[in-house]
């Protein structure tokens, strides 16, 4: 979603660098350039103005204009503003009080509360809580259905009615439902409309005043730009709201909604959707996603994703395979497995620094494909074959290319790739496997 506003950042930086030094003349110019590309990626005009008031006034300090290195203090600058801009300190959830604790989504329709609300459901039971999931929309016939097999799909609890019922009856039915199952959270998704009506806004602060609720989060399209602001400004002021999550992070909209929200509504954004998928959602780390605007990258959140979805223990095999140099091919499968765990390749990028320019460069559908071949290519070899590929000789090829559509020299490309890698984890074995591989045995210890 940022990544114009990466690209336009990233040249007003290199201008400043290229500067001896910093004076209140090119700092001007930069501001001027910053706040064009803020105001393109939709950024609340309001929002700008503070954001670039904050960064003047530190920047023509004494601080960046006698410093060794001004150009790196002004985009320091910038960083910290951001980080400010975007809320600050990670905003946690409140989990105070007695149990069963409520949180409630709420939104307009089409926003994805349903399956926010699954994804909430899964990121708590993956924390070792025990969720339940409840359908408070009794107006849309399908809502009811799909968070039900929402619910079966991650193993989590629904309560389950008899319909017609009031939203209200329902709610105080499931925390005795709660209480019985042992469920320690409840999540109510609650009914939308397209747009916000009086009707709607009396339902909710029913519910908001009858119930206690340590959390009140409206989901909202950060696609839908300044818009998706009035909205939150408006369920704030007549529901109370405790977060906020903003949906389609990952799409190719300007991004200026997610700038501006804390700033204009006051209320803290607390998680992310990022894709379709049931575990594309963050926790909304104010300092990263600053990171990644500036092009830093964020390797802490990539080294998060990579624990929730790698086996502790088969990260310390392939440690030790690689330490004894025997790395084979059904490893090398195994690696393409997690990766797809991990999110797509471009979408991984995104998280290493420096990386935003070639992401527009390489052409990740091919290379999508390419690992797909690749893959296929070792599913039709044999375990014998994968575990020992020096036994792969013409005829084998040509049964190989034959079971995976391929042809032998695409087989023979996917080895040669398999050859350099293992000639390299060889090196790496030499200079001292246990410091390189940090980032795969070592980042669960």
């Amino acid at each position: 979603m940022f990544d114009s506003l990466t690209d336009k950042l990233g040249v007003v930086f290199k201008k400043l660098r290229g500067h001896g030094r910093i004076t209140e003349g090119n700092i001007n110019d930069a501001l001027r350039e910053v706040r064009l590309a803020l105001l393109e990626a939709d950024v609340h005009f309001k929002v700008v103005k503070e954001f670039l008031d904050r960064v003047k006034e530190k920047a023509l300090g004494q601080e960046v204009l006698n410093s060794v290195t001004p150009a790196q203090q002004f985009i320091k600058i910038v960083f910290d503003e951001l980080v400010t801009t975007l809320g600050g300190d990670t905003a946690e959830l409140n989990f105070a009080g007695r149990t069963p604790i409520v949180f409630m989504l709420v939104g307009l329709q089409g926003t994805g509360k349903t399956t926010q609300s699954a994804k909430l459901a899964l990121y708590l039971r993956n924390k070792k809580r025990k969720p339940c999931l409840v359908s408070l929309d009794v107006y849309r016939p399908a809502a009811y259905e799909q968070l039900k097999r929402l619910a079966s799909q991650i193993a989590v609890p629904f309560f389950e009615y008899s319909q017609p019922a009031k939203p209200i009856d329902i709610a105080r039915s499931s925390i005795v439902f709660a209480e019985k199952s042992g469920c320690d959270t409840i999540i109510f998704d609650t009914a939308g409309r397209l747009q916000i009506d009086e009707a709607l806004m009396e339902e909710l602060k029913m519910l908001r005043s009858s119930i206690v609720m340590n959390e009140v989060l409206l989901v909202v399209d950060a696609m839908t730009g300044q818009e998706a602001l009035h909205v939150a400004e408006r369920f704030n002021k007549d529901v109370g709201l405790t977060g906020l999550i903003l949906t389609k992070l990952d799409g190719d909209a300007r991004g200026g909604a997610a700038l501006s929200a804390k700033t204009v509504t006051g209320v803290p954004i607390k998680f992310a959707g990022m894709g379709e998928k049931l575990n594309a959602f963050e926790v909304f780390h104010p300092d990263r996603v600053a990171s990644r605007i500036l092009g830093m990258g964020d390797v802490v959140s990539l080294v998060e994703k990579a624990q929730d979805v790698i086996d502790k223990k088969q990260a310390e095999d392939w440690q030790k395979k690689l330490m004894k140099g025997q790395f084979s091919l059904e490893d090398f499968k195994e690696q393409f497995k997690y990766m797809k765990k991990l999110g797509s390749l471009e979408s991984i990028m995104g998280f290493l620094p420096g990386m935003n320019k070639l992401k527009n460069e390489v052409d990740w559908d091919k290379m999508e494909k390419e690992f797909k071949r690749m893959e296929a290519i070792i599913n039709s070899m044999t375990l014998k074959e994968r575990r020992n590929p020096d036994i792969l000789n013409g005829s084998r090829k040509r049964r190989i290319a034959l079971g995976s559509g391929t042809n032998v020299q695409e087989v023979n490309s996917l080895l040669k790739n398999y050859f350099q890698a293992k000639k390299v984890f060889n090196q790496i074995k030499l200079k001292g496997a246990k410091n390189v591989l940090r980032g795969i045995g070592g980042i669960f210890k």
